[in-house]
């Protein structure tokens, strides 16, 4: 139980816990599930009960779901003071550029590896990558990787200190432009209208990049989940975490049918349809 706030923790005990190496480089990955694969990355602060509730819904709607441990404690409630503590852990990492003028963040690397990995387990035609918050881009960023066909950006809050940027290289934002245009993927994304970290300037210099390609969709800000964990309530301070932190699990909420949107996104371009299908 996390003691600051009386939320209970997850165990993860519906998951297997696997050590991957990619490039030399060894993390946790979280994995369950059957079919296509989908990479969901957590947000800040880490692999919250809410981001494991969204990992189940991808589980079961018929993937298997890789989840990552990139920062926090995995399973845990997010509070306030530790929140804070592993941003700014975060913030100083050489895996992460937190700021603007800092390009790609290097730890995208080890995820178009992961995506690598999990495509020749599942097969398919492709992987999702789902990014939140810190990973937002990383979504986008993971399209340098072949095997990455459904890319699903949420909230991208990098860079912390540019509401207009990317968390992106010039030269990687041209490459992830023409990877898209050659081969027609779509970029799927979601923000609150009053989300300070993630600004109607930033999804307007996505829509300048990728052009239609990039499906920026906002949804109003008093739809957000009023009672959030203490690291949204007190560090964030604004609607946020679409389909995490600040959804409202109620049958026909917004937040609710973005989730359902997202999902049924990955479904239209992972899974083949069949004769009869449609």
């Amino acid at each position: 139980m996390s003691a600051s706030n009386g939320r209970l923790d997850d165990a993860i005990t519906d998951f297997s816990r696997r050590r991957v190496d990619v490039y030399g480089v060894v993390k946790t990955v979280y994995a369950a599930g059957s079919g296509p694969a989908v990479v969901l990355m957590p947000e800040m602060p880490g692999i919250s009960p809410d981001v494991l509730r969204l990992a189940r819904w991808v589980r079961d709607a018929g993937f298997t779901v890789y989840l990552p441990s990139l920062f926090g404690t995995d399973g845990a409630h997010p509070t306030a003071e530790g929140g804070e503590e592993v941003l700014r852990r975060a913030c100083v990492s050489t895996e992460f550029r937190a700021f603007a003028g800092g390009g790609t963040s290097p730890a995208t690397a080890w995820l178009h590896g992961l995506a690598r990995q999990a495509h020749a387990e599942c097969g398919g035609p492709g992987v999702g990558a789902i990014g939140l918050c810190f990973t937002g881009n990383f979504a986008l960023t993971m399209a340098l990787e072949p095997a990455v066909i459904a890319p699903v950006v949420n909230h991208p809050s990098l860079p912390l200190d540019d509401p207009a940027g990317l968390e992106i290289s010039d030269e990687d934002a041209r490459a992830v432009r023409d990877r898209i245009v050659r081969d027609g993927l779509k970029v799927l994304a979601y923000r609150f209208d009053d989300d300070r970290w993630c600004t109607g300037r930033r999804f307007a210099a996505y829509q300048a990049l990728l052009g239609d390609a990039f499906d920026g969709r906002v949804l109003p800000g008093s739809s957000a989940h009023t009672d959030p964990p203490p690291f949204f309530r007190d560090v964030v301070g604004c609607p946020h975490s679409v389909v995490t932190a600040h959804l409202v699990d109620e049958e026909g909420h917004p937040t609710l049918q973005a989730r359902d949107e997202i999902l049924a996104f990955l479904t239209d371009r992972l899974i083949p349809s069949r004769p009869g299908d449609r």
